[in-house]
C-alpha cells in the first residue's frame, strides 16, 4: 500500500508539471514521441501522441500500473478466479470469443466444452432461420425479428447491429427496450407478425421491462397467429427454463449464458443471437474473432506496449492527475453512432463506484461521466463547449481509414473533419493568428480589441485518435475489447470492483413498491415530493 500510495503521488506530481506545458511542445522535446505512444493492434491504429502527458507523465503512469498490480489482475482474470468478489463470481466474458481448444476454468472447472456447444447451437439456429429450414407458423420463412432486452441485453447487440448490417438485410433486425410503449408502437407499426421471429432476451426472465414488452410481443403475434401459432415465433436467451416454457418458449428456442458474464459483456454470447441470424454466423464468428486478437494482446503485451492499458493511464492521468472528470466519444461514423451510448454503460456501471471491496470509501475520484455522439453532427453542437469553454474535456475520436459505402468523394470530408478536429483541440489558434487575419480584412483596431479575445482557441485540449483499417468484423470486436480491458485496468489502478452493479438495484426496488400504489390506489410512505407526484398522476 506505501509503494501504491508512493506511485499516486508522483502521478499527481507528474500531472501538475505536465498540465503547465502545452501538448503540442512534447514533440519538439521528446523526438520518440510518436514511436511511443503509436500502436497498431488487430486492425487499429492507437494514437495517443496527442494526451496531455510528457515522457514523465507517462512513465509515472506506468509505474502507478506496476504498483497496482495491473498484471496480477491481468493474470487472476484470465485464469477464473473469482475477481468479482462482491458476487463470488469469475469474470470470464474473455471466453465467449476464444477457440474451442483453449484452456480456459472458472474456479478450475473447464468452461470451453459448454461455451462451444452454445456457440454450435446458435450457430445451426442461425442458418436454419436464414434458410428457411425454420418458418413461422403460417408456413412463410422470417423477414424480421424483434429483439427485446435492456441495459447489456439490449445496448450490445443493437451497437453490433448498427455497425455490420447490409444495407439492405435480407431479415431485418429491431429492437424494443424502454418500456414506455410508443417505442413498441413505433418499431412494431409496419412489421408482419406472420414473419416476424421475436427474440426476448433475460437472463432470469424476472427484468420488468423487458417482461412487459415481451407480454406486448406475444399479445401481437397471438393476435394475428393465435396462441399456438404465437409459440412458432418465440425464441430466448434465458437461464429460467421453467419461465420461457411457461411463456411459450420450447426448451431448443431457449439459449444461455453463465454467471461470469456480466450483462454488459454479453453481447459476445446467445444475447446477440438475433444479430447472428440477421447479420449471419461469419459475421459475428468474426467479431469474436477481432475481440480474441485484442484479448491475446491484452493478455501477453508489456504495459509499455499495450494498447488497453495504456488508453486506460491516459484516462487515470487526465481524471485524477488534472482532476477531469468527463470524457467525450466522438465516432466519425455513422455506423458507430450509438457507441458513446454504449461506453456509458460499460464504463459508468463498471466504475461508477465510491467504495472497494474491502467495503472502505476509494480514496480519489472513479469513472468519468461519458458522452458523445456521432461526427461531424457534434461539431454543430457541443464542441463549441469544447473547444473555448471553461473546462477542458478530454476526447476520443475514433474513424475509419476507408470505406467504400456512400457518393464518391463523402469519407474523405468526413477524415479531413476527424484529423482538423484533433489538430484544433490540441493547436488551438493564437490572438496573435486572428489579429492578423482581421487586420488584413481591413478590421478596426477597435473592433480588433473585442473581436480577437473571442475568436481566440487556447488548445492544450487532449485526445486520443482510434483509427480502424476497415470497419469490419474483426477490427469492429477488436475495438469493443479494446474498451472492456481499458475499463477493467482503470478499476484495478482505482481499486475497485468493475463487475458488480449494486447502484442499479435501489431503482427497480422502488419502482416496485410505486408501481401498486399508481394502479391501486392505496397510498405508500414516500417523501412529500414523491407523494406529490403519485397523488398528481392518480388524478
Amino acid at each position: 500500500m506505501a509503494d501504491l500510495d508512493a506511485a499516486w503521488t508522483r502521478l499527481e506530481a507528474a500531472a501538475k508539471a505536465a498540465g503547465e506545458k502545452r501538448i503540442v511542445e512534447f514533440f519538439d522535446a521528446e523526438p520518440r514521441r510518436l514511436e511511443t505512444l503509436t500502436l497498431d493492434v488487430a486492425g487499429l491504429h492507437i494514437d495517443l501522441s496527442k494526451q496531455a502527458w510528457d515522457e514523465a507523465g507517462l512513465e509515472a503512469a506506468l509505474d502507478l500500473a506496476h504498483a497496482a498490480d495491473v498484471e496480477g489482475a491481468r493474470a487472476a482474470m484470465f485464469g477464473g478466479e473469482a475477481i468479482n468478489s462482491s458476487e463470488g463470481r469469475a469474470v470470464l466474458h474473455t471466453a465467449l470469443r476464444a477457440r474451442a481448444d483453449v484452456d480456459v476454468k472458472a474456479g478450475g472447472v473447464p468452461v470451453m466444452a459448454e461455451v462451444e456447444a452454445v456457440r454450435a447451437r446458435m450457430k445451426a439456429f442461425a442458418e436454419a432461420v436464414r434458410s428457411g429450414a425454420i418458418k413461422g407458423a403460417t408456413g412463410k420463412p422470417f423477414k424480421a425479428i424483434l429483439h427485446i432486452g435492456i441495459g447489456g441485453s439490449d445496448l450490445g447487440p443493437r451497437l453490433l447491429w448498427d455497425a455490420l448490417r447490409p444495407v439492405k438485410p435480407s431479415i431485418d433486425l429491431r429492437f424494443v427496450a424502454n418500456v414506455d410503449g410508443a417505442e413498441f408502437a413505433l418499431t412494431t407499426a409496419d412489421m408482419d407478425p406472420e414473419q416476424t421471429l421475436v427474440i426476448v432476451v433475460s437472463k432470469t426472465f424476472t427484468t420488468q421491462e423487458t417482461l412487459a414488452n415481451a407480454g406486448a410481443a406475444r399479445a401481437w403475434l397471438a393476435a394475428a397467429l393465435g396462441e399456438t401459432g404465437a409459440n412458432a415465433h418465440l425464441a430466448a436467451i434465458s437461464t429460467a427454463l421453467d419461465k420461457t416454457a411457461a411463456f411459450g418458449v420450447a426448451d431448443d428456442r431457449v439459449f444461455g449464458f453463465w454467471d461470469w458474464v456480466g450483462g454488459r459483456y454479453s453481447l459476445w454470447s446467445s444475447v446477440s443471437l438475433s444479430v447472428a441470424v440477421a447479420c449471419g454466423w461469419d459475421v459475428f464468428q468474426g467479431f469474436l474473432d477481432g475481440a480474441a486478437e485484442m484479448d491475446q494482446h491484452f493478455r501477453t503485451a508489456p504495459l509499455e506496449a499495450n494498447a488497453p492499458v495504456l488508453i486506460a493511464l491516459a484516462q487515470v492521468f487526465n481524471r485524477n492527475g488534472l482532476d477531469r472528470r468527463a470524457r467525450s466519444v466522438v465516432p466519425y461514423s455513422h455506423r458507430l453512432r450509438r457507441l458513446a451510448s454504449f461506453l456509458q454503460q460499460l464504463e459508468m456501471e463498471s466504475n461508477g463506484k465510491s467504495v472497494g471491496p474491502d467495503g472502505q470509501p476509494v480514496k480519489r475520484g472513479t469513472a468519468t461521466v461519458v458522452f458523445g455522439d456521432e461526427g461531424t453532427n457534434v461539431q454543430h453542437a457541443y464542441f463549441q463547449c469544447m473547444h473555448q469553454g471553461t473546462d477542458i474535456t478530454p476526447m476520443e475520436l475514433i474513424g475509419v481509414a476507408k470505406s467504400d459505402e456512400g457518393p464518391v468523394g463523402m469519407h474523405e470530408k468526413l477524415l479531413s473533419n476527424l484529423l482538423a478536429q484533433a489538430e484544433a483541440f490540441m493547436v488551438g489558434r493564437t490572438t496573435a493568428d486572428v489579429v492578423a487575419e482581421l487586420q488584413a480584412k481591413g478590421v478596426s483596431e477597435a473592433e480588433i480589441a473585442t473581436l480577437a479575445p473571442q475568436r481566440t482557441f487556447a488548445g492544450n485540449r487532449p485526445s486520443t485518435l482510434v483509427l480502424m483499417d476497415r470497419l469490419t468484423p474483426q477490427a469492429f470486436g477488436a475495438l469493443i475489447a479494446l474498451y472492456e480491458h481499458k475499463t477493467f485496468v482503470e478499476g484495478v489502478i482505482w481499486g475497485i470492483n468493475s463487475f458488480d452493479q449494486w447502484g442499479v438495484e435501489l431503482g427497480k426496488v422502488m419502482a416496485g413498491r410505486i408501481l401498486p400504489e399508481l394502479e391501486s390506489g392505496v397510498a405508500g410512505a414516500h417523501d412529500p415530493s414523491t407523494s406529490a407526484l403519485i397523488g398528481r398522476l392518480k388524478k
